[in-house]
């Protein structure tokens, strides 16, 4: 029988990572590059540094055909991908199974079974492989599948009754018993958004794409504006034509003469421009803060000296880049940036299996408010279902970046009105609800 399913499935896919869904059914998450001593519900994290791997160390490595099994654990763990996909779609599905099998060969004498199903890159393919039963009933399922064709998951885990893990962006996937592991925008916003008020930035222009995740890069800062003391003088968007930036800029150029920082809530690929079109109008670095998000992965953005001294949100590199190294030691390539999350999630299921008993996949343990580490940092899922991300503040410098906070290592219950009253938790609840619909 199938303990829980972890599902992949977007509305709009990040704009930092390609554009697919990873669902990865499994009764757990991992921890990034390490071996895992998860304590007690609510304990500490404890986390111990391992070598390298390399293939002939590990065994034989999982064969690339379109069905195939890895290792002879008592839980089984199905992880469908679009291996035979196109595109980016296949190439990041081909890189998370290669992070999935480096997981397994890094955590210590794993006691699952990982299954490696191909689902065709198709929507019925992906129907298909999560919800029609296995032969030898795998104890988890894991599904990478194209951000465009996947059915939503709370179709497939009425189906299938079991609850999820999904690599999605899009929090409306998420609810109680399908946990996000993902980069969600709010934990984003809300870090650089307190970090620059922490820093004497309380009066903030959202500068913002015209997106479906638009709401929820503006809905994230009010929320945290609202909670700090902070105020949002003027709230602007634009198209994603770069003919049309010149009405917007100027809209912000004049609200920015009563800021102390622009917030510009897009990818590094829009920033350049905008943050030019902003210098044409008098808004610069030397005279305002530049906040954003999403800038984690452009050097080119970082030697931009229009950029110098800019504030951005991101997990700590450090832990990414040793994953990245192990993964290319072994497979002479580098991994796509969502491979992480295949490796975290393999290697938590691992943890878990080893660690929690029968309770291993229970919400308490999911949920344990002390959260896991993971390659890109520590993270915990919250009773709705979302992700909350510890992350670093970064300071663009010198044609790179330099931490100027450090990603906290341990989580802690922030104390607002909408954490300690009733009345404030419904309130906070309607507003998500609303923003659904």
């Amino acid at each position: 029988m199938v303990d829980m399913i972890v599902t992949a499935n977007h509305g709009e896919p990040s704009r930092r990572l390609p554009a697919i869904r990873a669902f990865l059914s499994c009764v757990g998450l991992a921890l990034a590059g390490c071996s895992t001593a998860l304590g007690p519900i609510g304990g500490p994290i404890e986390t111990a540094p391992r070598e390298p791997v390399a293939a002939s160390q590990a065994g034989s490595e999982m064969p690339s055909g379109p069905g195939f099994e890895s290792g002879a654990g008592a839980a089984r763990v199905a992880l469908i991908l679009p291996l035979s996909a196109g595109g980016n779609a296949g190439a990041a599905a081909q890189s998370m199974k290669n992070a999935a099998e480096l997981a397994l060969a890094e955590f210590s004498n794993p006691n699952i079974q990982l299954i490696v199903k191909d689902d065709a890159g198709t929507p019925q393919g992906a129907q298909r492989r999560r919800v029609r039963p296995f032969r030898k009933a795998p104890r988890s399922c894991s599904d990478l599948s194209s951000a465009a064709r996947s059915p939503r998951p709370g179709k497939s885990r009425k189906a299938a009754a079991f609850p999820m893990i999904a690599f999605s962006t899009d929090t409306n996937v998420a609810a109680q018993g399908v946990y996000l592991l993902s980069f969600l925008p709010e934990s984003d916003v809300d870090r650089i958004v307190r970090y620059a008020a922490a820093n004497g930035k309380k009066s903030l222009v959202h500068f913002f794409p015209i997106t479906p995740m638009a709401p929820l890069s503006r809905d994230s800062c009010q929320q945290a504006v609202s909670q700090i003391g902070s105020r949002i003088v003027s709230i602007e968007h634009y198209p994603s034509e770069q003919a049309k930036l010149a009405e917007p800029v100027r809209r912000v150029a004049a609200a920015a003469k009563q800021a102390d920082a622009v917030f510009i809530a897009d990818a590094a690929d829009m920033t350049a421009p905008l943050v030019q079109a902003l210098g044409r109008n008098g808004v610069s670095q030397q005279r305002i803060q530049f906040i954003g998000t999403g800038w984690g992965d452009d050097p080119k953005l970082f030697a931009d000296p229009a950029l110098t001294g800019a504030w951005f949100a991101a997990p700590d590199s450090a832990g990414y880049r040793s994953f990245a190294e192990r993964y290319k030691s072994r497979f002479g390539q580098e991994p796509t940036r969502t491979a992480s999350l295949a490796y975290d999630a393999v290697s938590l299921l691992a943890a878990l299996v080893k660690t929690q008993g029968p309770a291993r996949f229970s919400e308490a343990v999911l949920t344990n408010p002390s959260g896991f580490s993971g390659i890109d940092g520590v993270f915990r899922f919250r009773p709705d279902g979302t992700c909350e991300r510890s992350l670093a503040v970064m300071e663009m410098r010198g044609g790179g970046t330099r931490v100027i906070s450090p990603a906290p290592r341990v989580f802690f219950q922030r104390r607002t009105l909408e954490s300690v009253t009733p009345r404030g938790r419904r309130r906070w609840h309607q507003a998500r609800q609303s923003r659904r619909r």
